[in-house]
């Protein structure tokens, strides 16, 4: 059924778009490569290229014309596929950095800016295939530009695969080192899960489930600019009304983004899947998840009160998005990325929000540890535990988290990191110094909680 809009609403989206960053942030395709695999890395490759050619080869001109005639800005195309090894285990390589190339060119070839799904679902432990894929990051995300990696380590029903844990803490010190040049920014191609989703459209997280169909269209819209203004309008709502406020306001957001996925669809002959309502921030002024914050009253965002008005958003935001749309999905919340936000920059360079606000933060978000630069001598075992931290927030509360920090080479606390576009810039923050190795060393699974056995 076709979606109707009052002309009261075209004038709000209107508004909304041109004053307060109202977008789409992304229509992403997902892709099986299921019918990839061969006993040949290079054939299955080739294959792979073959068929994101095929299927996506009108995505990005799709885009561009949606874009024209609802004049809605789509800031990015993107891909996801079947996670890589399962696909890439078929073969007798040990290495997937050639499969990551193919999908590179892949991407190029159609005019995606990323393609996620260079993946392992590890929450229980490791096949060949697994451990092919894990060692296989770092090159490939080195040798790489729009290859995007993500790991699965835990679940609630699994619990957390210390081991998976362990190991990525050393990937993620190695993608670094070998994307030193460019302050690590291999690292910001890389996302450990736990309780990863099948249909989320935002990189670098994304990759296109086992339960999806062949091809599917997701939409990710964005929109912090719009919650921040509609709640500077009422300086004296209560937090009930405020929460009312936030919903109506997810409510439009989320309308247009089923709106321009189903375009997108009928466009390209391709299943519409879930609209995302995720409030991701960019650096552009004034399109940020801590302005948001700060508008319900806080000085800077970081000082006590921020997980609650944080809390607040995440559940406003999901309830708005509910009730506008009854294919709702992906990640949809709030992001806290500090080196996409502005807002957030700031406050991590004054030194008003730390790692461990950050971290608690996580527990009321829709994600987690979001683009944090870290000390580059930070020792792998320290990223394990932060990664095994954020996990058990995970696993306990039955929510996707996820870490995505990046050690700068060479770069110590108060360091400035860069990595442009929407990857932004932000200060490098500071660590526990106390180690956390023979905790790590313990290896072996943490059991899945009691909260788990909900059959």
């Amino acid at each position: 059924m076709a979606i109707q809009f009052s002309p009261q609403e075209i004038l709000e989206t209107i508004r909304m778009v041109q004053m307060e960053n109202l977008d789409i942030r992304t229509i992403t395709m997902g892709i099986s490569l299921r019918d990839c695999a061969h006993p040949d890395l290079e054939t299955a490759g080739k294959k792979a290229y073959d068929k994101i050619c095929r299927l996506a080869a009108r995505l990005v001109a799709a885009g561009d014309e949606i874009e024209r005639e609802y004049g809605i800005p789509i800031v990015n195309t993107r891909i996801s596929v079947t996670p890589v090894a399962l696909v890439a285990e078929a073969s007798a390589s040990d290495d997937y950095t050639l499969f990551a190339e193919h999908l590179e060119r892949a991407a190029a070839e159609v005019g995606v800016n990323f393609i996620g799904g260079f993946s392992a679902l590890v929450h229980k432990g490791t096949t060949r295939g697994d451990d092919a894929l894990i060692a296989s990051i770092p090159d490939a995300l080195s040798v790489t530009e729009r290859v995007c990696a993500s790991v699965n380590i835990g679940t609630t029903r699994a619990g957390i695969n210390m081991d998976a844990v362990a190991r990525m803490g050393e990937t993620i010190l190695e993608t670094a080192r070998l994307t030193a040049q460019r302050d690590g920014i291999g690292c910001a191609k890389l996302v450990v899960f736990c309780n990863a989703v099948e249909d989320n459209p935002f990189m670098a997280g994304a990759f296109h489930g086992i339960g999806e169909p062949d091809c599917v269209l997701n939409v990710g819209v964005s929109g912090p600019g719009v919650v921040a203004t509609a709640i500077e309008a009422e300086p004296n709502a209560d937090f009930g009304e405020l929460a009312s406020v936030i919903k109506r306001t997810a409510f439009k957001v989320t309308r247009m983004g089923e709106l321009v996925g189903r375009a997108a669809s009928a466009k390209l002959g391709v299943p519409f899947g879930i609209v995302d309502v995720s409030l991701a921030p960019t650096p552009a002024p004034g399109d940020s998840v801590g302005r948001i914050l700060q508008s319900m009253g806080l000085e800077r965002v970081g000082t006590h009160g921020s997980t609650a008005a944080l809390a607040l958003l995440n559940d406003a935001v999901k309830k708005g998005g509910a009730m506008a749309s009854s294919y709702v999905g992906g990640l949809s919340g709030a992001f806290i990325p500090v080196s996409e936000d502005a807002v957030m920059i700031d406050a991590a360079a004054c030194g008003a929000i730390t790692f461990d606000k950050l971290e608690a933060m996580t527990a009321v978000c829709s994600v987690g540890l979001d683009m944090i630069a870290v000390p580059g001598d930070t020792p792998a075992s320290t990223i394990a535990a932060i990664i095994a931290d954020e996990a058990a927030i995970g696993m306990i509360n039955g929510k996707t988290t996820a870490v995505r920090v990046i050690p700068a080479p060479g770069k110590k606390v108060g360091d400035i990191v860069s990595f442009g576009g929407l990857l932004g810039s932000a200060p490098v923050i500071a660590l526990h110094r106390e180690s956390s190795e023979k905790f790590i060393r313990r290896g072996g699974r943490i059991p899945a909680p009691v909260q788990g056995l909900s059959n």
